[in-house]
């Protein structure tokens, strides 16, 4: 796969987990080709990385709303796959 540049549209997180993020979604979009299944990858490992309740959407085009704990948020892009992160629960 060729590598995506990670384009950061949105982000209430610390630079150095927003890096793993970016680094979990590379990992994700290497390892799948569906995005439900990118998806639980990401939740999964920040789970178990940072404990639970993460949540995560990937898709092309997708709206959003969410309510999200302080510090636990990002929306980004892999090429042109949007990925949402967020910590809530």
């Amino acid at each position: 796969m060729s590598e995506k540049k990670a384009v950061i549209k949105n982000a209430d997180m610390s630079d150095e987990m927003q890096q793993d993020a970016i680094s979990c979604a590379a990992a994700a979009l290497e390892r799948h080709n569906v995005e439900k299944d990118i998806a639980a990858y990401i939740k999964k490992e920040f789970d178990r990385k940072y404990n639970p309740t993460w949540h995560c959407v990937v898709g092309r085009n997708f709206g959003s709303y969410v309510t999200h704990e302080t510090r636990h948020f990002i929306y980004f892009y892999m090429g042109q796959i949007a990925i949402l992160l967020f910590k809530s629960g």
